[in-house]
């Protein structure tokens, strides 16, 4: 019992007993909570990883808030995901991925771009992004189980998104029953004319 805030020496040390108690089931509950997050961020990661068409890494050091979010913007428009992930937990949920064959670039302030759809929409537009913002680095990237570096990455950005793939092909599409309508329906006005052209011959002689 504690008289005037004096407490005996005994029930101090019980109490501070109870305190470290409390303080060390706080910490172990907190650490079980992590551990479970990052279980769950890892199996979120590599499903993301395991259907991904392509994913590109960056290194986004030196760039602002209101430039990340504007270059994120941009990709989400293309349908692209935009990621800052922890290099150790990226590691772990790249494993029996095609993303482990660049795990080695996690390192540093990485945030991938991933695209499960279009190829070639991230490196569009994070290689128009990094001509105006140089601090952007764009490191590498890997596509159907290939590696890709810089340079092939520009390459694949100069290539017509899937959007204007589809768009040319519907075109040449289109145009091949107007083209063969335009044929058939010039056989018969060519027939006829040449049948009275020989009608015209044959009334004349």
């Amino acid at each position: 019992m504690c008289l005037i805030g004096i407490c005996r020496p005994t029930e101090m040390g019980v109490r501070y007993d109870t305190h470290l108690r409390f303080l060390q089931m706080r910490k172990e509950v907190e650490q079980k909570v992590d551990l479970e997050q990052k279980k769950s961020i890892v199996a979120d990661l590599h499903e993301r990883f395991s259907r991904s068409k392509v994913l590109i890494v960056t290194d986004y050091k030196g760039l602002d808030v209101t430039t990340i979010n504007a270059l994120r913007r941009q990709l989400r428009e293309a349908d692209v995901e935009f990621k800052v992930v922890k290099n150790s937990l990226m590691v772990r949920a790249a494993e029996d991925t095609d993303v482990d064959l660049i795990k080695d670039s996690f390192k540093g302030p990485n945030a991938i771009a991933i695209s499960y759809d279009d190829p070639v929409a991230p490196a569009k537009v994070l290689t128009d992004f990094a001509k105006e913002n140089e601090k952007l680095e764009i490191k590498l990237g890997v596509m159907e189980g290939k590696v890709m570096d810089l340079g092939a990455i520009k390459a694949l950005s100069s290539l017509p998104s899937k959007e204007a793939l589809i768009g040319q092909l519907l075109s040449v599409i289109n145009g091949v029953p107007t083209g063969l309508v335009r044929t058939l329906n010039a056989i018969p006005a060519g027939f006829v004319n040449v049948l009275q052209a020989l009608k015209d011959q044959k009334d004349a002689a």
